[in-house]
């Protein structure tokens, strides 16, 4: 299933400090409701997603990451794609967010998302998806807000970490000297220690456009099971 869905929200702050705060994944990511962001690895973010529908929960493992960031014309596009752990589906997303100034205080960004679901998800995602996006993205701007009131929109300082100094137990030669100038380091992979979040409510958000949706599915797995009854009786 492909979809593309389109949705906006507003940053109370000017353009200038609203884009750098916009365009930090892992300062953002506890404001998306149902992500949790879990480590990073050079510009590459990963995490999960998690969403359920009535008493059955869905977690999407997958990572993200930057193809474009324009700081100067406000554009970035992400890249993003993921799994359901329990087997029932793959998603992936091309998202690409645009910034213009509104105010001298506010900032709208538009963003429109390449949306491509398969698997046994999807069958639950058509007609659907595009009203829990757009509930979806008035909780992350109220929940972006209410952390800029709090915290302002520059970064928190990082807790200082101490990294214990390697032993040297011989000296390189030239030609290993050289070898190690020449390989790329490799980046470092972060953990994020974030809050547990909880999962996205599918039915709360889809409301009766959702149970309309997921009414002919259900409708099927009572029949069956009405059917296996008589065959017992």
């Amino acid at each position: 299933m492909a979809e593309q869905l389109i949705n906006e929200f507003t940053v109370n702050r000017p353009i200038e400090e609203a884009w750098p705060l916009i365009t930090d994944l892992e300062r953002i990511a506890p404001c998306l409701p149902g992500a949790e962001l879990r480590e990073v690895e050079g510009e590459t973010y990963r995490g999960v997603v998690k969403v359920k529908l009535g008493a059955i929960s869905s977690q999407f493992k997958g990572e993200a990451h930057f193809v474009e960031k324009d700081d100067v014309n406000y554009r970035a596009k992400i890249k993003g794609a993921g799994r359901d752990t329990g087997g029932r589906g793959n998603a992936s997303a091309d998202i690409t967010a645009q910034a213009e100034s509104l105010s001298p205080t506010s900032t709208r960004v538009a963003v429109t998302t390449e949306l491509h679901i398969t698997g046994k998800v999807a069958q639950f995602g058509r007609g659907i998806m595009g009203d829990v996006s757009s509930k979806l993205m008035s909780q992350f701007a109220d929940n972006l807000n209410q952390m800029i009131d709090e915290q302002g929109v520059a970064a928190p300082e990082p807790a200082a970490v101490e990294v214990p100094s390697a032993e040297v137990t011989s000296a390189p030669d030239a030609a290993g000297a050289d070898a190690a100038d020449a390989a790329p380091a490799k980046p470092q992979v972060r953990k994020i220690d974030g809050p547990a979040t909880e999962p996205i409510d599918l039915m709360g958000m889809g409301g009766s456009s959702l149970i309309k949706r997921i009414a002919p599915a259900l409708l099927a797995v009572v029949l069956v099971l009405l059917l296996v009854r008589r065959r017992r009786g």
